[in-house]
């Protein structure tokens, strides 16, 4: 419990009530996903019944849970921030709890970002006249900047994800298909330490031109280049993310290894321009001018980064137009791709951390590419 404790502090609770009170609202609403945990460290079920913490800007908070529920939420570090856990029963409305635990007249509340629809509608009518707004307007501020112990965690995270990758001639090679492949990898994914897999990308030959294909029962054959990109979340919550681009045996067309070269060097640049006060805007910048004055400037199709923690996609985004400056702590993806449609792609990932001085790639197997 010590190590999750550093990792979800009880004073988190304390900071998000003084984040809601200087954004002007009265509490924060929030339901099981990435944002409950990161507050309370309670990894709760998202399911019909309502699980909700009520964090008032001021006074106790609040975790209503269904009385089924109550033993795993006392058994998660939830049970060691002061908060008060309120259970109710099946066949019981539960949202009168939440508008009990909430102190005085109500104005503004944020709601969890990806609460669902239904339970929207019923606080409304269980808090009516109060204004919803965004419960991510606040938290994010919190969760882009990342604590020591959270570093450590990514940090474990890309280790077991680099295990992965450091054992792709196992599996990939011609004649198997990407499904073949995609489920050994999903199985050294949660051999490596993972609680679960999240995604797997198998991508070969035309296939790699797309940049979220996930598997098929296309059969690798000898010069496909294929593109691997894989994560999963480990046990302490957080999420693995890296993509590495492989050849199964044979040689690969001429073009692919040109415009892999311009594609290395981009990646390792951006990665390289990562430092306090820059914006996350210029790092994308660095890798999309080197790829577009190489001549392949319209198949990079997508942003160069995201972030990563609790969400394997959160604040902040490495994209034109975020003019966010990094701070340290704060730990994102670099991977700019390149992809002709119809031939083949490309695409290069490490998971990197901002720091006082610069940048830490945690992902460290090599980039360079790897013939199998």
């Amino acid at each position: 419990m010590s190590d999750l404790t550093e990792l979800y502090p009880p004073q988190r609770l304390a900071a998000a009530q003084r984040a809601a009170a200087r954004a002007g609202l009265d509490a924060l609403l929030v339901t099981p996903g990435s944002d409950l945990r990161y507050l309370t460290g309670y990894h709760a079920h998202e399911t019909e019944r309502l699980t909700c913490l009520v964090l008032p800007t001021h006074g106790t908070p609040t975790l209503i849970v269904p009385t089924l529920e109550r033993p795993a939420a006392e058994a998660s570090p939830a049970s060691g921030t002061g908060l008060r856990i309120v259970d109710h029963p099946d066949g019981t409305d539960p949202y009168p709890l939440v508008r009990a635990a909430l102190p005085g007249p109500v104005v503004a509340v944020g709601l969890g970002n990806r609460m669902w629809a239904e339970q929207v509608l019923a606080l409304r009518a269980a808090v009516p006249g109060a204004t919803q707004r965004l419960a991510g307007d606040v938290l994010r501020e919190l969760r882009m900047r990342k604590t020591p112990a959270e570093v450590a965690a990514l940090r474990d995270a890309g280790a077991a994800i680099d295990a992965v990758h450091a054992r792709m001639a196992e599996w990939l090679r011609p004649g198997r298909t990407e499904v073949e492949v995609g489920a050994d990898i999903a199985a050294a994914i949660r051999d490596a330490g993972h609680a679960t897999v999240d995604f797997v990308i198998v991508a070969a030959g035309p296939n790699a031109a797309s940049p979220h294909h996930e598997t098929s029962d296309r059969v690798i054959e000898p010069g496909d280049p294929v593109v691997v990109d894989i994560g999963g979340t480990t046990p302490a919550g957080y999420c693995s993310d890296s993509t590495r681009t492989y050849v199964a045996g044979g040689v690969p067309d001429p073009e692919f290894l040109a415009y892999y070269e311009v594609l290395r060097a981009a990646q390792r640049a951006a990665v390289a321009a990562v430092r306090p006060g820059v914006t996350a805007e210029s790092v994308d910048a660095v890798a999309r001018d080197m790829i577009t004055e190489a001549g392949y400037g319209a198949a990079f199709l997508h942003r160069t980064g995201h972030g990563i923690g609790l969400d394997g996609h959160e604040e902040p985004y490495l994209v034109s137009g975020n003019t966010l400056p990094l701070e340290p702590g704060m730990a994102f993806s670099i991977e700019p791709g390149i992809y002709l449609a119809g031939r083949h792609g490309a695409r290069i990932e490490d998971i990197v951390v901002c720091t006082p001085d610069g940048v830490e790639r945690l992902n460290t197997t090599p980039t360079e590419l790897t013939l199998l």
